[in-house]
């Protein structure tokens, strides 16, 4: 017994840790996580019902194409949604750091990316300028974000950036995925 008692304390003080709850009630902890995963959720929610089928080119009519219903694939679909968690579980680290104004712009900003980046999926940008304005515009406001919560706890600024490791694993995935659909004719 005294065994899974000392486990559940190191389960406790590791989520605490991770979580940056050390001196807060558990409500506050609580609503944190609400919030900001639930305000992820509702963002990926509002774009992912957004996204329907695109109307057709008058030179895609003549050929015979159906509508395009399917949602985007590739990096930008395998990153965003990662960049979702990586960005949520550092929002609530940041809404868990002592109440300051650095707190607010950071949560504020963290709002902001979560909302432009839903627009962008919910765009589904076809053009290469604004699939570069759609990388761009999240970036900066994941990086910005990452800037300021890294000023009020170093592991949220650290969670929320993008490594190049992670960037290197996603262009493998895509990759091998894009290498599994080729069809050899």
């Amino acid at each position: 017994m005294r065994d899974i008692d000392d486990r559940l304390d190191d389960i406790r003080d590791a989520a605490t840790d991770f979580l940056n709850a050390d001196e807060r009630d558990i409500r506050h902890v609580a609503l944190g996580v609400a919030v900001t995963v639930g305000f992820a959720l509702l963002a990926t929610a509002v774009a992912s019902g957004a996204i329907g089928p695109r109307r057709r080119t008058l030179a895609q009519v003549r050929e015979g194409a159906a509508p395009i219903t399917d949602r985007p694939r590739g990096t930008f679909s395998l990153v965003l949604p990662a960049v979702f968690s990586a960005t949520t579980l550092s929002a609530v680290r940041v809404w868990n750091a002592p109440a300051r104004p650095e707190r607010t712009s950071a949560m504020i900003l963290w709002a902001g990316a979560q909302a432009i980046s839903a627009v962008w999926i919910a765009i589904r940008p076809a053009s290469r300028g604004m699939q570069i304005a759609a990388a761009m515009t999240s970036a900066g406001l994941a990086a910005a974000f990452a800037h300021e919560a890294r000023k009020l706890d170093p592991k949220a600024g650290k969670l929320a950036s993008p490594t190049g490791t992670g960037v290197r694993l996603a262009n493998r995935v895509d990759r091998k995925a894009d290498e599994a659909t080729a069809t050899v004719h």
